[in-house]
């Protein structure tokens, strides 16, 4: 590693931070639509309070953004993680008083959370500089191994634990949050860069269109969407099978660490073969996923699927990720940075609203049937860059 024992400590302490990020998702995957079938009237509405945490996460991904280039990127950290607290605080209350609307209300505030977190790996790209921002973004987003360790395990222990089954798991994100507030107070990190009147900042449409923007974009918020899908109907689906609670939290457990334990080489890979050439893999790797899944409904099919589909999610992401940084200047990051995560939250809206449709009304198979013409959008675009920058950029570009 070529950082300095500044950047080190920086990326260190952003892991960290996504880590209890991390372990705050992971209880929220585990629980969140088992929650929902628990208490919804109507069971097709079960994945709701998983899709008002990702509406919560689209609706403040903008306002976020420009919070913390007015305020800093710490203050908007440590503003999301009250968020956290509030909205575990109301998913607790709601749990005990049986009120389905009132999980809803809870998650949509940890959804807020997740949106300043989602800043993480571009904080980390700040903090370094050149070739090293790929590096510095897989290394924070390996920091969410610990929310696979830590978080099925908390789900497990808390969810009796107020007598009312979720309620102790819902209360249990207070405790991780403030942690991750107290990590978040001793961040130092570079101001960010202002817009001045003789570099004025392009309009977002003109960033937008570029076709790096584009692929970057598709890689990201396609990656996500199918990986949130598949993750947001897994409890369900096995459920529907059959198969114990411990075992979907086992499940996922490995599901997380499929997503973040190759971010400690994702990184390398991609300063080695490029981001496109890491993003083609993620969307293959998803294929695989999505084939184990078809072939059988055992615990060990969703275990193998779902590790497969986190590592094609890993790819994709952090390659889109480090795609992105090439689409913009300093003075223009943090609105095309909010823009991105944006648009991704709100694909996920979508898939986790569909993920509790498409399992009660036509089956763990046709959830993914549905997963593969995405991909396949990924994938073509990613392809069509490679093939257009091999035309016109340098080798290496």
């Amino acid at each position: 590693m070529s950082f300095t024992t500044d950047h080190r400590r920086t990326v260190v302490m952003l892991s960290l931070c996504q880590g209890l990020l991390l372990t705050n998702t992971v209880i929220l995957m585990a629980v969140n639509a088992l929650t929902g079938f628990m208490l919804a009237d109507n069971k097709m509405f079960a994945t709701l309070p998983a899709m008002t945490y990702v509406i919560g996460s689209a609706i403040s991904a903008m306002p976020a953004s420009s919070f913390m280039r007015r305020r800093g990127r710490r203050r908007g950290f440590m503003t999301g993680s009250v968020l956290a607290m509030i909205g575990a605080c109301i998913c607790a209350a709601a749990v005990m008083a049986k009120s389905f609307w009132g999980v809803c209300l809870g998650t949509f505030f940890i959804g807020c959370y997740n949106a300043t977190g989602g800043f993480y790996r571009f904080a980390a790209a700040d903090a370094v500089t050149g070739s090293d921002k790929a590096r510095a973004i897989s290394l924070v987003l390996a920091g969410g191994i610990v929310g696979g360790l830590i978080g099925p395990e908390s789900a497990k222990l808390s969810k009796d634990l107020l007598g009312v089954t979720y309620a102790g798991t819902y209360l249990s994100l207070v405790a991780f949050a403030i942690v991750a507030m107290a990590v978040q107070s001793r961040l130092q990190l570079p101001a960010i860069t202002a817009e001045t009147h003789d570099k004025p900042a392009r309009p977002l449409s003109e960033i937008a269109r570029q076709p790096k923007f584009i692929v970057a974009l598709l890689s990201a918020a396609l990656g996500y969407g199918v990986m949130n899908l598949l993750m947001v109907a897994t409890p369900l689906a096995m459920n529907f099978c059959g198969h114990p609670f411990k075992e979907g939290v086992f499940v996922l457990e490995w599901h997380v660490v499929g997503m973040f334990l190759p971010s400690f080489f994702t990184g390398d890979l991609i300063k080695r073969f490029g981001a496109l050439k890491v993003i083609i893999t993620g969307t293959l790797l998803n294929f695989v996923a999505i084939s184990i899944a078809l072939s059988g409904v055992t615990v060990w099919h969703f275990w193998f699927a779902l590790v497969v589909l986190g590592t094609g999610w890993n790819f994709m992401f952090i390659g889109g990720t480090a795609l992105l940084t090439e689409t913009y200047q300093p003075h223009e990051k943090t609105r095309v940075q909010g823009f991105n995560d944006m648009m991704i939250f709100a694909t996920m809206a979508v898939s986790s609203s569909s993920a509790g449709v498409l399992v009660n009304a036509k089956g763990w198979e046709i959830v993914n049937y549905a997963a593969m013409p995405f991909i396949t959008i990924a994938l073509i675009g990613a392809l069509w860059l490679t093939m257009r920058r091999s035309e016109v950029l340098p080798k290496g570009a």
